[in-house]
């Protein structure tokens, strides 16, 4: 029973921290963009049939 008068400010701490936490990531902008990045990992910069890339190569070769 006494073990209960560390555990529960423990998790209260814990809980706080966590809540904490979010807010965090919330106000530092890390939840307004959920589509862009996996996309973007996808996508391959270097196809000739993106706008602008043909150019560059052509430019490229000699």
């Amino acid at each position: 029973m006494t073990i209960l008068y560390l555990l529960l400010p423990l998790a209260v701490f814990l809980a706080i921290l966590a809540i904490v936490a979010f807010i965090w990531t919330v106000k530092s902008g890390q939840y307004d963009d959920m589509d862009g990045p996996p996309q973007r990992m996808l996508m391959d910069d270097d196809d000739p049939r993106l706008p602008g890339n043909g150019v560059r190569r052509a430019k490229r070769r000699p």
